[in-house]
């Protein structure tokens, strides 16, 4: 029988903290959640390995090392209400509840929607707020968040989440530019993020978040 207390352990020794990521919360969060409970039954194997695990098409979760590294450069405090775009199966969004006053997961595909609300009720997370809808639209009826996070790369980050955010709240996300892509950490001022490289990372690029095509005549 599979050990994933241990494996739990060994991704935190392995790819977490060789990483730099050392905030007691992300590292707990990290020992006590099951990561094998928000996988497909056909991956559960798979669960700890230190790669993006790929769910459907262009969808992951992404791999520890940079989901940690992103928690860490947010640095989510108590007080906070955080919003999760493309929380897939909802393990990110499970992981930051405890860091968070409130987490709202959004997932636009139905079958991910639902097997998050399993997953997140099986684990003890279910106050997390599931939205099903547009991941490019984000959630704004419970607007302004403190804190963003893309589960996923983009290319640009939507005007219509930059409202989203408050005045002074952070994004983290990855940015693809073909096969090379970084971390950034984002701050909003007035109608626009100012944005800083943080770490290299990749991910598939979430669909709706791809550069607009410019046209030549």
């Amino acid at each position: 029988m599979t050990d994933f207390a241990l494996r739990r352990r060994m991704m935190v020794d392995t790819q977490v903290r060789p990483s730099d990521v050392t905030k007691f919360p992300i590292i707990d969060a990290m020992l006590r959640l099951p990561r094998e409970e928000f996988v497909p039954d056909d991956k559960v194997e798979a669960a700890y390995v230190g790669e993006n695990l790929v769910l459907d098409g262009r969808r992951v979760l992404l791999d520890p090392r940079t989901l940690a590294k992103l928690l860490d450069a947010l640095e989510i405090s108590r007080s906070e209400l955080v919003l999760d775009i493309g929380c897939a199966t909802g393990y990110s969004s499970a992981l930051m509840l405890p860091m968070a006053q409130a987490v709202v997961a959004l997932e636009e595909d139905e079958e991910l929607a639902k097997a998050a609300e399993a997953a997140l009720a099986r684990t003890g997370a279910e106050t997390v707020v599931l939205v099903n809808g547009p991941l490019t639209e984000g959630a704004p009826q419970h607007a302004p968040y403190d804190v963003i996070i893309v589960q996923g790369a983009i290319e640009e980050f939507p005007q219509a989440l930059v409202g989203q955010l408050r005045e002074g709240g952070r994004v983290g996300a990855i940015f693809m530019q073909g096969a090379l892509g970084v971390a950034r950490l984002g701050i909003r001022h007035g109608d626009q993020i100012a944005w800083r490289d943080i770490f290299n990372a990749a991910a598939p690029v979430l669909p709706g978040f791809e550069k607009a095509q410019a046209f030549s005549l």
